[in-house]
């Protein structure tokens, strides 16, 4: 086979989508407008980049918060194990942690990111460092790319996987929306996801910095009684709200903020029932049963906590243990097993992990990712309208829908 792909991004998508097209012998270019490709790669994870999730396809579809269905096809044909092969079989030893989650064993992200560039250049893949400003469009078909310096390639077929607008500083900031949209492409509505949240509780800075692990969750849409969303692990605690995996996971299901405010129960202590939970206080009441509330509660809670539980409580931090009534104990139970936040926003998107929104899944052949509008273009990656949880799912679906493009392009 012969032809010429240009694919504008290089980030996940766009490598994999690169290494997937030369090996079927085609010209294959990248071009990114960073020095250097997957900055935003390098820092997922923490810099530990959670390649993807150790589960099979029905595991991968139920972690898609939006347009599982679309991505079906694509994780049918590169699948996470089949990720977990490619990095493992590019030199790259993984591990699987809590939660399914894939890492290199070394705990660099660069492992990953050179063992994808690698891979590129050694299937023949050309860099250039530039900034794609229009798509060239002749005869209802897209035949290159024009960059901001003027200059212009032609290509058989364009692949764009610029992702989305979340961390701007490595090069996603929303190029390939426009890209798209001036092919006639439809773009739904954008706004943060995997984002920590904002809250209304003004105390909640006195807890910057704390880190919660092992702790319940459940959030409510306002007015309404039942459970949008729950889960259980880890939530850091900052100056503006609350962030982490679970806070971060929770915002993909806040579809209605700002407009519509949310609850955010936190079960200080899950493996505790509420005579469990009483029962452990009075054990610490008796161990200090002759000192005051506030230090009688230093071996049940991390101690930036302390004085906002006791606030909540609304028992007296001098109040000797041995006077406080059970009503009292039941009032401190239920702070710890119900300390509750109002969610009221989502914090920039640049903070954002994805992007939510993108290019409208109606218009893009789920099998190849070939545009149905524009002939001669293929998406991939966090530019289309899918999104999902924390946990390797995200990178998943950028290596899917890279792998499905690069197979498909110029199949004829």
């Amino acid at each position: 086979m012969s032809g010429s792909i240009i694919i504008v991004g290089g980030g996940a998508s766009g490598l994999m989508a690169a290494v997937t097209a030369a090996r079927r012998n085609l010209d294959v270019t990248v071009i990114e407008r960073m020095p250097k490709p997957a900055r935003k790669l390098m820092i997922t994870g923490k810099g530990r980049c959670n390649v993807t999730n150790n589960t099979d396809l029905n595991g991968l579809i139920s972690a898609v918060t939006k347009n599982g269905r679309f991505l079906y096809s694509a994780f049918s044909e590169f699948s996470a194990a089949d990720t977990i092969s490619f990095f493992e079989n590019a030199g790259v030893n993984l591990k699987t942690e809590r939660g399914n989650r894939v890492f290199p064993q070394t705990d660099k992200s660069s492992d990953i990111v050179d063992a994808l560039v690698g891979r590129a250049k050694s299937a023949g893949v050309k860099f250039i460092h530039a900034r794609v400003s229009k798509l060239l469009v002749t005869d209802g078909k897209v035949t290159g790319v024009e960059c901001d310096d003027g200059s212009k390639i032609d290509a058989d077929a364009t692949i764009i996987a610029t992702g989305g607008k979340s961390y701007p500083l490595t090069g996603s900031t929303g190029d390939g929306y426009e890209l798209a949209t001036s092919a006639g492409h439809t773009i739904t509505n954008l706004q943060p996801s995997l984002v920590p949240l904002v809250v209304r509780e003004g105390w909640c800075s006195n807890l910057q910095g704390l880190s919660l692990k092992n702790v319940a969750v459940t959030v409510f849409e306002k007015d309404k009684p039942k459970p949008i969303y729950s889960d259980f692990g880890e939530l850091m605690l900052t100056h503006y709200g609350l962030s982490g995996p679970i806070a971060l996971s929770a915002s993909a299901h806040m579809s209605k903020l700002p407009e519509t405010h949310y609850y955010f129960d936190i079960d200080l202590k899950p493996a505790l029932d509420e005579a469990k939970l009483d029962a452990r206080i009075l054990r610490d009441f008796e161990k200090y049963s002759n000192k005051n509330y506030s230090n009688a509660i230093q071996d049940l809670l991390p101690s930036k906590l302390i004085p906002v539980v006791i606030k909540l409580s609304k028992i007296s931090p001098e109040e000797k243990v041995n006077q406080i009534t059970k009503e009292q104990r039941l009032g401190l139970i239920n702070v710890l097993k119900k300390l509750r936040f109002e969610v009221i926003g989502f914090r920039p998107i640049e903070e954002a992990v994805v992007t939510s929104g993108g290019v409208k899944v109606g218009e893009i052949d789920p099998k190849t990712m070939k545009s149905k509008v524009m002939d001669g273009l293929y998406f991939a990656g966090e530019l289309i309208d899918v999104d999902a949880y924390t946990g390797g799912f995200n990178l998943q679906i950028a290596f899917s829908t890279g792998h499905a493009a690069g197979k498909a392009v110029l199949d004829n």
